[in-house]
């Protein structure tokens, strides 16, 4: 178990700086996107025309490509969920006076917010979709939680989220360039715009494990070790449809994106590879041996999981998701 007072004296060191977190990280609302802003507007005379421009390349996107765009949108409107799961990670108080970690999660939350609604408004236009199976399976994701295997340590939710943000921009990144390729400007600048703020986001909690790493680097190699055994779990693995249990569905979907390649098990591999040189894993100092062999072994593990992953093979056999109109 982790030194839970050792992670609250770090967090408070690292919250002196939030502000500055704010300011290099965030964007000022006033200047930051909003959905309507690449919605066609219902009060415009082009109206009719934009519809039915989302309508048409809406139809003509690949089963799989649509069902990982469909999965991405339900996966950013659980977002209360993961406000919730952070606002209770040790070092974060919601009644704080000064400006701290509570901040930042609100401030990041409300950034996040905005790509569910940009979405789903899109879902709904588009024609192709039944709502009522999305809306379902979204209320499913917050009702049934998850676990990320984080716990409340703020060590182990900045691995996580480090991995995940960056996971969401290739996610959303990829089926934005898909979508460019076949004619569908609208869904690419939608789905670009998303995956920017992911990058932004990613690049944040990146350097939030950089900090820690130069204050507690043996805890931090530990908590980094602790989470790739586990493995990442994305945060809507609990995915279902009406009739399934919980999780029944996160295979399916999973599968889909792979066959599409919007999100691989190499680019699971990349993303590892990726954190290991943003945070100089290999040449990080004064551990102790606990961490030191928690080093070798992150060090390691890209190639292991690359004789795996070679050996994998992705189902060829779609599945019928409730989400899609027949």
């Amino acid at each position: 178990m982790y030194q839970t007072l050792v992670r609250k004296e770090v967090m408070g060191i690292l919250g002196k700086e939030v502000g500055s977190f704010l300011d290099k990280f965030l964007t000022p609302i006033e200047k930051i996107w909003q959905p309507s802003d690449y919605l066609p507007d219902p009060s415009s005379e082009d109206f009719k025309h934009d519809l039915e421009e989302i309508q048409t390349f809406a139809r003509e996107m690949p089963y799989d490509l649509f069902v990982t765009l469909i999965g991405d949108c339900i996966t950013e409107e659980a977002l209360p969920s993961y406000e919730s799961w952070l606002m209770g990670v040790d070092g974060i108080d919601q009644e704080e006076k000064e400006i701290g970690w509570a901040n930042w999660v609100r401030a990041w939350t409300a950034e996040e917010n905005r790509h569910g609604d940009l979405l789903s408004k899109y879902l709904y236009l588009c024609g192709r979709v039944n709502m009522r199976e999305v809306e379902v399976t979204t209320q499913y994701l917050i009702n049934d939680g998850f676990d990320l295997g984080t716990s409340m340590d703020p060590y182990r939710n900045f691995v996580y989220t480090s991995f995940q943000e960056t996971a969401t921009n290739i996610s959303h990144r990829r089926v934005g360039t898909l979508a460019k390729q076949s004619g569908n400007g609208k869904l690419a600048k939608m789905c670009g715009v998303i995956a920017a703020d992911e990058a932004r986001h990613a690049k944040a909690y990146k350097y939030f494990v950089a900090k820690i790493l130069e204050i507690d680097p043996s805890e931090m190699i530990l908590a980094f070790e602790d989470m790739m055994r586990k493995k990442i779990v994305m945060p809507a693995h609990m995915m279902r449809q009406s009739g399934q249990k919980a999780g029944e569905l996160w295979g399916h979907f999973s599968d889909a994106a792979q066959r599409c390649m919007v999100y691989t098990g190499q680019d699971y591999i990349n993303i590892l590879k990726d954190l290991l040189d943003e945070w100089k894993i290999e040449h990080v100092k004064g551990l102790n041996e606990k961490a030191e062999k928690a080093q070798e072994y992150l060090m390691k593990l890209p190639s292991r999981l690359q004789k795996i992953t070679d050996r994998i093979s992705t189902p060829d056999l779609q599945f019928q998701f409730n989400w899609v109109k027949s």
